[in-house]
């Protein structure tokens, strides 16, 4: 049986002092007279435990020339979350203190699979707040990631300061399908990555209230006893903020978060269809919310379309999407992925916004129609159909090319869709507007006439 090469590289605290954070012993490069070669690394949860080895650098080209790297080999009949870790003390890593100069750690990564490189700094009596995992995108070459400690906590007097780095190198759930070589090098603190702020508050809800069941919102009344933020025990770091006057929840590190509904609720007795949610996306590369219902019954639905970021996007799923959830029984949310999510508007509806979906179409092209009327006041028709499912945006423009509308910013299934566009703050003149979505462009002219 072949192994799979995986190399991981350049691990790194970056400090205060010319971009380094004294504290901690680094960079961790594992060259002689530097940090890491000598220290005593542990291994465990991997079968026989093979030791974590120093090498030459198998590979040293593109942005990693260094001369010696740590290979640790992920054996098929370890578990996924085998990794190994420094000694605890002042002759490794060292204590420190957790701070906005020291929360960014960045390792490289060469490796010939997709998995989850996880990280994890735990104090003297063993406290930790759980790792941070991040995948790698590329494969057979080397690539940074970057993992943001910002959200997390120092330990507690009683459990000692933190002086020990936590490596999984290759954390697949999936399960390994046959041994893994890993490398990794190079280890730095670094100040704390400021990601993305959302500037302007999510698009304000146009669904009446008696067609809503909202869980988190400033336009309606949300269902009593709600609790956003139980105590599962999960890492993510929940925060409210106020943009723009409206109240705007932050996940900051997420790896799974909660929701606790006061009571459950008969979705399917209220006749709710959609679940609708509005996020902005600063860092993230994967998140999914599930439903629960008593059992306990989940299901996942990914919320993150390709490209979707530092914007926010309106998402309105289908609830049959959750099956087999107990729709007569809701009393649980889950939020799982990584990075950092803005959210705000999540409840439940019977209708789409504006958007009316016209029933039983099943279009093979992209297709966007002539609105209808038109010459038009102060309102308008505009049809589209969408073969598949994706984040689809309808925008107006004047003559200038400025945007004067964002009509649709939302991820939608397939379809033929009706959306109503009022124009009763413009002024007569020609416009334009722009369906767009994936690979799909298409402008039509309008002549809006008072």
């Amino acid at each position: 049986m072949k192994n799979k090469i995986i190399y991981l590289l350049a691990i790194l605290f970056v400090m205060s002092i010319n971009g380094i954070v004294s504290g901690q012993n680094q960079p961790i490069d594992f060259e002689t007279g530097g940090f890491g070669a000598g220290w005593t690394w542990t291994v465990f949860e991997n079968d026989t435990n093979p030791p974590l080895d120093i090498i030459p650098n198998p590979d040293a080209s593109g942005i990693n020339t260094s001369a010696t790297v740590a290979k640790f080999t992920a054996l098929q009949a370890g578990n996924p979350w085998a990794g190994c870790e420094s000694l605890h003390g002042t002759t490794d890593l060292g204590p420190f203190v957790l701070d906005a100069t020291n929360s960014t750690i960045k390792i490289m990564v060469w490796k010939s699979v997709i998995s989850d490189v996880g990280i994890k700094l735990v104090s003297a009596n063993g406290w930790s707040q759980g790792e941070i995992k991040v995948p790698n995108t590329l494969v057979n070459q080397w690539e940074e990631l970057t993992f943001n400690f910002a959200g997390f906590l120092n330990p507690p007097p009683s459990e000692g300061q933190l002086d020990q780095i936590v490596i999984f190198p290759d954390f697949d759930l999936a399960g390994r399908t046959q041994d893994n070589i890993i490398y990794f090098d190079n280890i730095t603190f670094s100040q704390e990555v400021l990601v993305g702020v959302p500037t302007v508050a999510a698009p304000s809800p146009t669904v009446p209230a008696s067609n809503v069941i909202s869980v988190f919102s400033d336009v309606y009344d949300n269902i009593p006893g709600t609790n956003l933020n139980p105590n599962w025990g999960q890492a993510t770091a929940v925060s409210f903020l106020q943009i723009q006057g409206d109240t705007t929840m932050k996940y900051t590190n997420l790896n799974y978060q909660g929701i606790e509904l006061g009571s459950s609720q008969n979705l399917t007795a209220a006749g709710m269809q959609y679940l609708h949610i509005d996020f902005w996306n600063s860092s993230s590369t994967d998140l999914g919310i599930f439903l629960i219902s008593p059992g306990p019954v989940e299901a996942r639905v990914s919320l993150v379309p390709p490209g979707a970021s530092e914007t926010w996007v309106s998402v309105d799923i289908p609830l049959t999407d959750f099956a087999p959830v107990n729709l007569a029984d809701v009393f649980q949310f889950k939020f799982d992925g990584n990075g950092t999510i803005y959210f705000d508007n999540i409840y439940f509806s019977t209708t789409i916004s504006d958007v009316i979906e016209i029933p039983n179409t099943f279009p093979s092209d992209y297709t966007l129609e002539q609105n209808y009327p038109n010459p038009f006041n102060p309102s308008t028709k505009i049809s589209f159909s969408l073969p598949e499912a994706g984040n689809v945006t309808l925008k107006v423009y004047n003559l200038l090319g400025q945007e004067v509308a964002t009509v649709i910013n939302q991820f939608m299934s397939s379809g033929r869709f009706e959306v109503n566009f009022d124009a009763s703050e413009l002024p007569s003149g020609i416009y334009t507007y722009s369906l767009s979505t994936g690979n799909f462009n298409s402008v039509k002219k309008m002549m809006l006439i008072k």
